[in-house]
């Protein structure tokens, strides 16, 4: 019987076929060769967009890498009047700030070795936790500078205005020139009293005011 059906089947059974599937849009799209010749072209122009607006970006890093590189005062945007330069964090050993207007300028633990600010106008300035060893801080205006943890060894503070400056913790003065520096107010540790009265000398030109005075030696 089973042998009977299958005979049967194969002259007459018909396997029914699968329905015809489109192609979809971006392959049947090929069998234009108008149609494909302008999905290349936009293809292209995309690929030239991406690298366009890639290398311009590369470009922007590099000049960005190079600015700072030049100028580390030039790696972020800092506090203060002096442009847009930032002195906080940074190493400026040597660099030179004489003679400018730098009203509280910011320059918290940076590493001012040598760095010049004659005659600078510093007023509340930060150099909190910074290195000052040698600097010329020379007839700066420091009123209300901010010096804690500062190592302020071996500076030259000559005719230097520190009225109402911060020394708390640290902060150390030793080696440093201080003739004429006007120390009014600046709450120094009793050891470095000490050890500046030992070394103090002159007046302040602006002020009119003894070293010796306003450290209150005996």
């Amino acid at each position: 019987m089973a042998l009977l059906n299958a005979s049967l089947c194969s002259s007459t059974c018909r396997i029914p076929s699968r329905p015809h599937l489109p192609l979809p849009p971006s392959v049947s799209a090929f069998s234009n060769p108008q149609v494909m010749k302008h999905q290349v072209e936009a293809t292209r122009n995309f690929v030239l967009s991406v690298g366009e607006s890639a290398s311009k970006a590369s470009f922007l890093a590099l000049i960005s890498a190079s600015l700072f590189l030049a100028d580390p005062a030039l790696a972020f945007k800092g506090g203060g009047p002096y442009g847009a330069g930032v002195t906080r964090g940074q190493d400026l050993t040597g660099k030179d700030f004489s003679g400018k207007t730098l009203i509280k300028q910011d320059f918290k633990t940076s590493i001012l070795r040598q760095a010049n600010f004659k005659g600078a106008k510093l007023l509340g300035a930060s150099f909190f936790d910074a290195d000052l060893t040698g600097a010329d801080l020379s007839d700066a205006d420091l009123r209300g500078a901010d010096f804690s943890l500062a190592n302020v060894t071996k500076a030259n503070l000559s005719n230097a205005n520190l009225e109402g400056a911060l020394a708390t913790g640290n902060t150390s003065f030793r080696g440093s020139i201080i003739n004429g520096a006007d120390f009014t107010d600046v709450p120094l540790r009793e050891d470095q009293r000490e050890y500046l009265c030992k070394v103090a000398d002159g007046v302040n030109p602006t002020t009119g005011n003894a070293t010796r005075e306003t450290l209150l030696c005996n």
